[in-house]
């Protein structure tokens, strides 16, 4: 079936084959891809994280399939009205919209909202749009400054000029126009308290750049707006993390893709972003082993199931960190640096590995 022009169409299409089936006598029925690590792929031409071929059936008659077939349809009835008035909805406030209980029975179309969540996921893969085309959004959860002038909603925003806090990243980032982009590359931070050190330090000012965090994992909208940015005006993308398996994970997520998301790994990934630090060469160089964490269990093994993920199994690059840190037995905060003076990332420590290009692809 051809991908619909846009979401209202898409979840009119939905609809129409459900009422098609049922007016054969058929049994209304969703074919959903299967989204599972036996299903994602790794593409090495795109390198990026790929949805398989697998498809799961969901049927209305099938007891195991009843009530998430239900849920679907009901979050594809939110959309459709959210669509409709021009709304957009949170993931909270979408869970409370489809949380009732069925006439006549004691059993709650969603109980936790994991339910209603996986199932927008489904609603995306049916229709081939994003939820937040689907007017669905998630919390903010990032902060943005530098030489960028954007439109948002018919507001002009300077990221240059929102004070202390920045540009507060929404997380449906699709219809934001760039009226100005001044920057010669994106540092993106895990880390808020970073950003801020950053920020206080006029370091986008300093050095020409775009500075953005979250706090730890990545949202969509903060991933979308990175892509923007660098497929639109070719920006290079340098992350910056903690030197631990997690901090690695980001990265990697970033860059590759995720198995949650491989089924927007166009939209979503950063195939051209390079690691920045810290790496356990940073710690040797600038003498910070006492500041290290010792590992848990938790972390080896972490560590271990990152060093066999195809696209880092046979770069050298990354496994002699692997190798080193699991030599350690520790990992090290970004925060680390501030050993060496409260300012030494933003003056030494970042202008440095940028000028030298010391970065892992």
């Amino acid at each position: 079936m051809a991908k619909s022009k846009n979401p209202k169409e898409a979840i009119e299409d939905l609809g129409k084959g459900i009422v098609k089936d049922i007016m054969k006598g058929k049994q209304p029925e969703l074919e959903v891809p299967v989204r599972s690590l036996s299903n994602v792929e790794f593409n090495k031409k795109s390198g990026t994280l790929e949805l398989g071929n697998k498809m799961s059936q969901r049927q209305f008659f099938n007891v195991a399939h009843a009530k998430k077939f239900l849920q679907t349809i009901e979050i594809a009835k939110v959309t459709k009205d959210l669509l409709a008035v021009g709304k957009h909805a949170s993931l909270r406030d979408v869970f409370y919209m489809v949380k009732r209980t069925i006439p006549n029975t004691k059993t709650d179309i969603v109980e936790e909202q994991t339910e209603s969540d996986k199932a927008i996921e489904d609603l995306e893969l049916l229709t081939e749009f994003s939820r937040e085309q689907l007017n669905i959004n998630a919390n903010k959860m990032g902060s943005v400054a530098g030489k960028v002038v954007v439109e948002d909603a018919g507001d002009t925003i300077d990221w240059s000029r929102l004070g202390s806090g920045g540009w507060s990243i929404p997380s449906n980032v699709e219809n934001i126009k760039f009226k100005k982009v001044d920057a010669d590359y994106v540092i993106y931070m895990e880390k808020a308290a970073v950003w801020e050190r950053l920020h206080e330090d006029k370091f986008w000012q300093k050095n020409n750049c775009i500075i953005m965090s979250s706090q730890g994992q990545t949202t969509r909208g903060i991933r979308r707006l990175l892509q923007r940015l660098s497929d639109e005006h070719k920006l290079p993308i340098y992350i910056l993390t903690d030197a631990d398996p997690y901090g690695y994970y980001i990265y990697s997520v970033l860059k590759f893709g995720s198995i949650n998301l491989a089924h927007m790994s166009q939209t979503m990934t950063l195939t051209n972003a390079r690691f920045l630090g810290i790496t356990m060469d940073d710690i040797e160089k600038y003498g910070l082993q006492k500041h290290f964490i010792k590992f848990k269990d938790v972390d080896v093994v972490r560590l271990k199931q990152i060093s066999e993920y195809e696209w880092f199994k046979n770069n050298k690059h990354w496994q002699r960190q692997f190798k080193m840190m699991k030599g350690y037995g520790a990992k090290a905060e970004i925060q680390a640096l501030s050993a060496r003076g409260i300012s030494f990332i933003s003056d030494k420590y970042l202008p440095e590995k940028i000028k030298n290009k010391d970065f892992l692809d």
